[in-house]
């Protein structure tokens, strides 16, 4: 199984408003990959699961995943909240009905039917993590994509 580590990060210029998503992806042979990509109208919490479907979307096979993200929406949506949302049919536990669902539900589709094995790691935001740091930027290249269209 290749063994992949990957950055994702998320931007939004307003909450809605113009908005990112950034990925640095570095497989253990030292190759990286970059993407990014924005919308005119989202919030931050799109585009920061945005930036992770689009990141195992890229994946072409099974892998390893080290998958270090700063969103603690994203990692405990995905390592606590999710199973229980699915449970009681996309309801949260106040019984209000899931935000973002159709992302959650394409993250999900994508963790349980693409093999990949992923370690989630949160990590601290604007805080000096080169990967991080990375991801952000690309982020914020999005952001400026969406802005010109």
């Amino acid at each position: 199984m290749n063994e992949v580590t990957i950055y994702t990060d998320g931007a939004c210029k307003g909450n809605p408003g113009p908005g990112g998503w950034g990925v640095l992806m570095r497989s253990a042979d030292g190759t990286e990959k970059e993407m990014f990509g924005g919308e005119r109208e989202t919030t931050n919490n799109r585009m920061e699961m945005m930036a992770v479907i689009q990141a195992l979307t890229a994946l072409k096979r099974p892998c390893a995943v080290t998958l270090h993200i700063d969103s603690q929406y994203v990692l405990k949506g995905m390592t606590e909240w999710l199973s229980g949302w699915k449970a009681k049919g996309w309801k949260t536990a106040a019984k209000q009905p899931v935000k973002n669902v159709d992302l959650w539900q394409r993250l999900d589709e994508l963790v349980a039917h693409q093999g990949h094995r992923i370690d989630w790691r949160w990590v601290k935001g604007h805080a000096g993590d080169p990967g991080n740091e990375r991801a952000d930027a690309l982020a914020n290249c999005g952001v400026e994509q969406a802005l010109r269209r």
